[in-house]
Formats: structure tokens, C-alpha cells, sequence
């Protein structure tokens, strides 16, 4: 596997198909850059999903997340971009990206874009006393 930034992702099999469960990945070196200025764009990303029959392997998500270093993209349109490769790879019953943009002219921006396997529904919540 290639050590330099890459689009490629890739999958492995989900070890427990017939269970939900959640994966969340914090990625907290997440850069871009401003379609405007030019200038760098820091993020801390949060992937959360419930997988199928795929999961996305890590070193190849890394490589993929470092692809957008020299990539100018506006805030919303790369979030929603994540969320289409990374949905298109694994094909998860639930996804959500949520990224949350470091200070830029004193404003922080969050986007969150979610995705749903068309008749899938979460189990009810469990509480305990």
C-alpha cells in the first residue's frame, strides 16, 4: 500500500454482518484549503457508522483524508464529498461525517452529513436503571 496521499479506499469484511454496532473514528489532522484565499483549512473530523457487509480499512482512510491537503473545496461541499466516497466504498446501513472547521475570520464552522440504507432503521434505545 502506498504511503502517499490517495483517493483509494479501501474495505475488508465486516467481522459481525448480522449485528449493529457503531464504529467512530476521530481524525484530528484534517487539512484543506480555502477555495477563496488559498490558505489552509483545519478540521478535526468525526466518521461515525454503522457497517454492512464492508468497513473502510484505516491506513488507506488516512491516505485518503491527506488527498485533500491541496484541495480547495468550500466547508459544505467537502464534508458531503467525504460522505459519497466513503458511502460508495463501504455501502454502511448509517453514516455520518461531521466536520468541524477551526476559527476562520472568527467564525467555527460544524457541517454534518448523514447518510441512510433505504429501510434501515436504528434498534430502539435501551435504558438502564
Amino acid at each position: 500500500m502506498s504511503t502517499q496521499p490517495s483517493k483509494d479506499l479501501e474495505t475488508f469484511p465486516n467481522p459481525r454482518p448480522e449485528r449493529d454496532f457503531v464504529l467512530h473514528m476521530r481524525i484530528p489532522e484534517f487539512t484543506c484549503l480555502c477555495p477563496k484565499t488559498g490558505q489552509p483549512d483545519f478540521a478535526t473530523i468525526h466518521l461515525d457508522y454503522v457497517p454492512d457487509e464492508r468497513c473502510v480499512e484505516l491506513k488507506s482512510l488516512k491516505l485518503y483524508m491527506w488527498s485533500f491537503r491541496d484541495q480547495g473545496a468550500f466547508h459544505e461541499a467537502i464534508t458531503n464529498e467525504i460522505l459519497d466516497d466513503l458511502v460508495r466504498a463501504t455501502e454502511p446501513r448509517y453514516m455520518k461525517v461531521t466536520a468541524e472547521f477551526y476559527v476562520r475570520g472568527g467564525i467555527y464552522t460544524t457541517v454534518v452529513a448523514e447518510h441512510r440504507k433505504p429501510g434501515w432503521a436504528p434498534a430502539p434505545k435501551v435504558e438502564l436503571a
